[in-house]
């Protein structure tokens, strides 16, 4: 069996698609793998196949004209491969945006905070500029909660866009917790402070020192906890909860992992901002395979650090590189080999299949895994 087939294998359990367009599917995600780069005329290059390059060229486009895509069946399969289910996790909620030629992409994107890096699961393609609206963001996390509940949801992070009465007090109504950052000119509306920006009440707040207040304060209709740190660059960051949390800081500080995400998709991975497609039934689709290549290198990432050479922490504290960035080095590594052992190929679709929880790692030279079953 080689490596197309342990996907096929893989993925005809989560996708009702042909054999052909299954084959095309893994050909793009291969091809992603290599070029890091979402333009067709570059996944066309490193497409596989004796067609020539136009023939290539012409078959991604009617893939990404024609195949229906199950989102529900993709957000299973990337919640399967990170075993979240029956997990505890914190969702993050943010956009990303570019513009090309007189289109506007601007794709809003639901993650699980993850090791550093949000893990993408679902993701709405705004047809407009600018900020989502409320009726968008409940949409999107009523579509999670149908598919795997809410059980599993420890709370909401998201930044200052993310405000509102009727989504604040959807999440409370469905007793999910939410960290969400304020703008510090925002104004109160209760009673003993009502018209007062809130960042009057930490106006004292010196560089480095938090607070949380001990009693709820009203923003617009909702009461809520505030807790707010003083920035080194004297910035306030407020952030409101509709639960006390002593670390909210600290949690918070866990939304940071949508912006490694955005930045992977993009720039520092799958150069996102390249593809030439402007629909947005296209970008969503986009939005899905680059989705499953993060995943996969993520997880090969994950496997190398833990079985063959950990990353080396930098004096700044950090690691030298993302376990995305460790991965994707390392399946390009393997995608270049002309010649491939049936032990590599079977463990590069198996970290592709299997949950963290059915691999046991042997930190050996070899880097042999076997399968708990």
């Amino acid at each position: 069996m080689d490596l197309n087939d342990g996907l096929r294998a893989i993925l005809k359990d989560h996708v009702s698609w042909s054999k052909r367009r299954l084959d095309c599917f893994i050909g793009l995600l291969l091809a992603l793998i290599q070029s890091r780069h979402m333009n067709l005329t570059q996944l066309a290059v490193n497409f596989g196949g004796q067609a020539t390059l136009k023939s290539r060229y012409r078959r991604l486009q009617r893939f990404f004209q024609t195949v229906v895509f199950d989102y529900d069946a993709v957000a299973h399969l990337i919640m399967q491969l990170f075993d979240f289910k029956g997990q505890s996790y914190y969702l993050t909620l943010d956009r990303t945006n570019w513009k090309w030629g007189k289109a506007n992409l601007n794709i809003l994107t639901l993650a699980i905070a993850y090791k550093g890096m949000a893990v993408p699961v679902y993701w709405l393609v705004l047809n407009k500029q600018g900020n989502s609206n409320q009726r968008e963001r409940i949409a999107l996390l009523q579509r999670f909660i149908r598919q795997f509940g809410r059980h599993g949801i420890q709370g909401v992070l998201a930044d200052r866009e993310f405000i509102g009465d009727q989504w604040w007090q959807w999440l409370t109504d469905h007793t999910i917790p939410y960290l969400i950052r304020m703008k510090d000119n925002q104004l109160l509306t209760n009673r003993r402070h009502a018209g007062k920006p809130v960042q009057a009440l930490f106006r004292d707040l010196k560089a480095g020192e938090q607070r949380v207040l001990r009693k709820r304060q009203r923003i617009g209709d909702q009461w809520v906890w505030l807790n707010a740190l003083k920035l080194e660059t004297n910035e306030l960051l407020v952030l409101a909860s509709n639960r006390r949390l002593a670390q909210a800081i600290q949690v918070y500080g866990q939304r940071w992992q949508i912006e490694n995400l955005f930045q992977c998709l993009k720039g520092r991975g799958f150069h996102l901002e390249d593809t030439r497609l402007t629909r947005y039934y296209r970008i969503k689709k986009v939005m899905a395979l680059q989705a499953i290549a993060f995943c996969w290198a993520h997880k090969v990432g994950e496997w190398k650090h833990r079985a063959v050479k950990s990353l080396t922490i930098k004096q700044h504290g950090r690691p030298e590189s993302s376990l995305f960035r460790y991965g994707l080095d390392e399946l390009n590594n393997f995608l270049l080999k002309t010649v491939k052992s049936a032990d590599e190929m079977l463990r590069f679709w198996i970290l592709f299949l299997c949950p963290p929880t059915m691999i046991d790692y042997d930190r050996s030279r070899s880097g042999k895994i076997t399968l708990r079953i």
